[in-house]
């Protein structure tokens, strides 16, 4: 199985799964660092069922979802439909559904370590920024709790912040930060292997 047949079986629970991963203090350090503003428009990359999005329709801001599960969209779809400030739209990594410098906000929740090509997908969150736009990235601190590639199907096994930070000036951020979120990631396994608890890093850059 791979990440998408993942996410589209689950995609009906993942609002109770993700309780259990990790808590709002996440989104809450995500959209206090990006500082956005009434009337914006924000991309919310890997959307899933709408974490990221629901604090940011909070604020005013206009959303454009974007997730590679055709599932997981039209869980947030049932969530927001009295909301007319978000367009759901279906995507790649590597080919994000947006015109160049189109938002002014690009975030990431989680998604970073379910790409093929992590410098390609930062890449691409840049190219749809504009100018003076923000991306930030919540995601895993590197680990080696292996389960989570089999039972959660991640690529990744977290990052080491200096290689996000390496990314980000290579895809042409300035003023680029990678901090703690001060908050971990938990996962028990289901087969018995353990449980995961991880750190949870919140990077910034502002496109020049």
């Amino acid at each position: 199985m791979d990440s998408h047949t993942y996410f589209e079986r689950v995609a009906h629970q993942w609002d109770r799964m993700r309780k259990d991963f990790f808590s709002d203090r996440v989104r809450e350090t995500a959209i206090a660092v990006a500082d956005v503003r009434p009337g914006q428009v924000a991309a919310d990359i890997g959307s899933g069922t709408g974490f990221i999005s629901e604090a940011l329709i909070q604020y005013g801001v206009k959303v454009i979802a974007v997730d590679q599960s055709k599932a997981m969209l039209e869980e947030m779809k049932k969530r927001f439909k009295r909301f007319d400030n978000v367009e759901y739209r279906l995507g790649q990594f590597n080919s994000l559904p947006m015109q160049n410098d189109t938002v002014d906000c690009v975030f990431a929740n989680m998604y970073l370590h379910h790409v093929d090509l992590p410098q390609v997908a930062i890449e691409e969150m840049v190219r749809v920024l504009k100018p003076g736009g923000k991306v930030v990235i919540t995601d895993l601190d590197e680990h080696d709790f292996g389960f989570l590639r089999y039972e959660q199907h991640d690529r990744w096994l977290g990052f080491k912040r200096e290689d996000v930070k390496r990314w980000f000036k290579w895809a042409g951020l300035k003023n680029v930060s990678v901090d703690c979120v001060g908050d971990e990631c938990c996962a028990a396994s289901t087969q018995g292997d353990g449980k995961a608890r991880i750190s949870i890093f919140v990077a910034y850059g502002e496109k020049r």
